[in-house]
Formats: C-alpha cells, structure tokens, sequence
C-alpha cells in the first residue's frame, strides 16, 4: 500500500481583518487605536524626557539620537525647499518619521492572540490613507498659500497644456501610492509572521527572531522613506523665484 499523500498546509491571511467595535454606528479597528495611542504616547514620553534632561555640556544617548534626527531632516528640507519657505515641514517630517518608526516596531511585542492585539498599525491600510491625505492636503494648501492658486496648479499643463489630464492622474494618485507603499510593505511583515507560525514548535524560535530582526530594519526604511517623500512632496511649494535663483 503506498503512504497516504501528505496534505499541504494552509493558513488564510485575511486583509482588514481586525478585533472591531462597533459604537454609534460605526466600526472601529480597536488594534490599530490601541497600537496608534501607544506609539504615540511613546513619542510624547521620549520627547518630555529628552526635554527633561537635555544638556548641552553632556548630552544623553536618547539626547543625541533626537537631534541626529533633527539634523539630518532639516539638512534635507533646506535642500529640497529651504527651511525659510516652510518652516513646519521640519517637526512634521520628523514626527512622521518617529512616529511610524515606532509604531512599526511595535510587532516585536508578541501578544499571543488572532488576530494580534496590538499589531504594527501601518499594516492598517486606513491609517495609511489618513497620514498621507494629511501630507497631501497640507502640501496643496502650503502650496496656494505660497504660491498662489495658478502659479502652484501651473505644473499640471507641463511640458505642454495637453498633457494635464495625464499630470493630473498623477497628482490624484499622490495620496494613493503614498498610503499603499506603506501598507504594503508592513502588511507583507504580518503575512511573514503568519507563514512562519506554520513552523514546528522546535524550529519556530529561530526564524522568527531572524524575520523580528528583519522587520525592523524594513520598519526602519519605510519610516525614512515616509519622511522623506513628505520633505519631497512639499518641495513643490518653493515659489519660483527662489527656485529661479538657486539655479544661478
């Protein structure tokens, strides 16, 4: 008799699958509120603390962490549109970038439950959305008030005037592959953890430490590269005589 076929292992990854109440109608992710609230307290924590013992005779390692932070964004911001022209993108940038950093880094705390209590929130494609529509908005808005309404929408009938509707496809889609590049990166985090879950109790400490490590290193990489878009995004706000005269 030959020996029965072995049955593959399956597991099901459902997108948008959350632990859910519903209040006044609506539904809220509550593992992505509760991840949001503790990564958010984390960044106020850190923040009064470091503002607590700041010194600029002996610096603190959290102290110096913070203002390589600083540095490095403002170094950028000033390239990209000067510091002078939008001020704010400086501590926006940054908080982004804190804030997703750790929030990301949040799935190295494991709970034990299905689906996880507190899961990376970015793996949450509706708060992905949420940050970006408030880069963007915020972009258009700095960009009229610097600007101008035409001299900001100018670049939508460039190089020529028949190419506004693909230009503005373009700008719609901002937004878009802002929020999804996130997601989709810290959701293929998640579907990782659940493959390797599959794994015999004997050998699951191993890769999962690897993958842990792993996860935050792209964690970290998707924070920079959020922050960085957001610093680029708004580089569209630099009125054109500065621009005009940083090319001479």
């Amino acid at each position: 008799m030959s020996a029965p076929a072995a049955v593959p292992m399956a597991i099901n990854v459902e997108v948008g699958h959350h632990i859910e109440w519903h209040l006044f109608g609506m539904t809220f992710n509550v593992d992505t509120v509760l991840g949001t609230l503790v990564a958010g307290a984390i960044i106020i924590g850190l923040g009064l603390l470091v503002r607590r013992s700041a010194s600029m005779r002996q610096p603190g390692k959290l102290q110096l962490i913070y203002e390589t932070v600083v540095d490095e964004v403002e170094k950028q911001v000033e390239e990209s549109l000067g510091i002078k022209t939008a001020p704010f993108v400086v501590p926006l940038a940054i908080t982004l970038f804190l804030f997703i950093l750790v929030a990301n880094w949040l799935a190295i705390i494991p709970t034990g439950h299905h689906p996880e209590y507190m899961p990376p929130p970015a793996s949450d494609v509706n708060l992905t959305y949420a940050m970006a529509l408030i880069v963007i908005v915020w972009m258009h808005i700095a960009g009229i008030r610097k600007r101008g309404f035409r001299g900001f929408y100018h670049h939508l009938f460039k190089p020529y005037f028949f190419m506004f509707p693909i230009n503005l496809v373009e700008e719609l889609a901002k937004p878009i592959t802002l929020a999804l590049r996130l997601f989709g990166n810290i959701f293929s985090g998640v579907i990782m953890v659940s493959l390797i879950a599959l794994f015999p109790a004997f050998l699951l400490w191993a890769p999962e430490l690897i993958w842990k490590l792993f996860d935050m290193f792209i964690g970290l990489i998707q924070a920079f590269i959020f922050a960085l878009l957001t610093v680029l995004y708004f580089a569209a706000v630099k009125p054109v005589e500065e621009g005009a005269e940083s090319a001479h």
